[in-house]
């Protein structure tokens, strides 16, 4: 069981986590499209990059937020001693 101060620590660090994915998540969610009209002024692979960053890029971003969130949050899990088995 953590004491007081440590569950402090521990839900600032993991709310700092939450905060930091939710706003990136936003960022391609969101800002990417509403951009795509600008991003098509620059090609990628061939393809504006508008166009790849609502059909591809966007997606890869989503997939890395989750593997780096479970990769985080397990590493504060550790750091405080609270892991799963």
């Amino acid at each position: 069981m953590l004491s007081p101060e440590k569950q402090r620590e521990y839900w600032g660090r993991t709310s700092r986590l939450m905060w930091l994915l939710l706003f990136l998540w936003f960022v391609f969610s969101f800002g990417v499209h509403a951009f795509a009209w600008q991003l098509n002024q620059i090609t990628f692979l061939g393809f504006p990059l508008g166009f790849y960053m609502a059909a591809q890029g966007s997606l890869i971003a989503f997939v890395v937020i989750c593997f780096w969130n479970a990769f985080s949050q397990n590493k504060i899990d550790k750091d405080f001693g609270v892991q799963e088995d």
